[in-house]
């Protein structure tokens, strides 16, 4: 199991020892806007990863914490998903009691966010503990109400994230599509979407390019990641990315696309490789 916080995948300690490629890439189509997640590439330096993420024509780095929102700018690149006090994965807004201080995290760090032009911060539904799903959908909606429009003053869009809790985030609500869609077309605001994450909905329930445009309007980011165990998004896994990325670029989609698999190999190599299989 790989978690965001907890990394500790033996296969990067050499990491930030690896030189960066120079063999350069074709010219990129670009229809499709990639990034990479941080904490997949946590031994590798984020100056680095900068440097090699803007050589190979990447736009930005994922699900950065506050104090490093400025660092992609230097490399021409941006922050497309920032943490800015959205809960925790556990303990988010399917619970009343966390709505206070999502919203004062939120009202402290959105007007940030859009001054470092970050796009995007992420929220989380939070876990079950007993809760049916029902009341917790009308949880997380009262919450995201309570703050959607600091997002919509700000223009950052505020992305709640779809995880699997059948291998990764035991007991997670919001674990399927229906469930997240329900709640963001309820909030209506063109400022709080679903953050898509390829990986976890290939894990709970499959069927990816026809959800994906079925609810093409209330998708607004997207993580890849090989199934099984999250590594390259290769032929040695299971969900057929080109033809994913297709199916996100007909439905005319303009954000985000985030890599956020664990290499198990060269880092720069599989980050490469993984951006040209999804340069459709």
């Amino acid at each position: 199991m790989s978690t965001r916080r907890a990394f500790l995948q033996s296969g990067l300690a050499a990491a930030a020892a690896v030189q960066l490629p120079s063999v350069p890439l074709p010219p990129a189509r670009g229809r499709i806007q990639q990034s990479v997640s941080r904490w997949c590439f946590q031994q590798v330096p984020l100056d680095r990863l900068c440097t090699f993420a803007a050589q190979i024509g990447l736009k930005g780095i994922d699900l950065l914490e506050i104090k490093d929102w400025d660092i992609p700018r230097r490399y021409g690149l941006v922050c497309t998903m920032g943490y800015a006090g959205g809960g925790t994965i556990p303990d988010a807004m399917n619970r009343m009691e966390n709505h206070a201080a999502i919203e004062a995290a939120f009202r402290r760090n959105i007007p940030l966010a859009a001054k470092a032009g970050v796009p995007n911060v992420i929220t989380f539904s939070g876990n079950r503990r007993g809760m049916s799903d029902d009341e917790g959908a009308r949880n997380t909606i009262l919450g995201l109400n309570r703050v959607k429009k600091i997002a919509e003053d700000q223009g950052v869009t505020i992305c709640l994230e779809l995880l699997n809790s059948k291998r990764d985030h035991p007991d997670y609500m919001a674990d399927h599509t229906a469930w997240g869609a329900r709640v963001v077309r309820e909030v209506n605001s063109p400022r709080v979407k679903l953050l898509y994450d390829i990986y976890h909905m290939q894990i709970m329930e499959g069927d990816l390019i026809a959800t994906i445009r079925e609810n093409k309007d209330v998708i607004g980011h997207f993580h890849t990641g090989g199934v099984p165990g999250r590594h390259e998004i290769d032929a040695t896994q299971e969900i057929q990315y080109p033809a994913v990325m297709q199916a996100i670029v007909e439905s005319n989609f303009s954000g985000y696309v985030a890599h956020e698999f664990v290499p198990r190999g060269d880092p720069f190599r599989s980050l490469r490789q993984a951006m040209t299989i999804c340069d459709v």
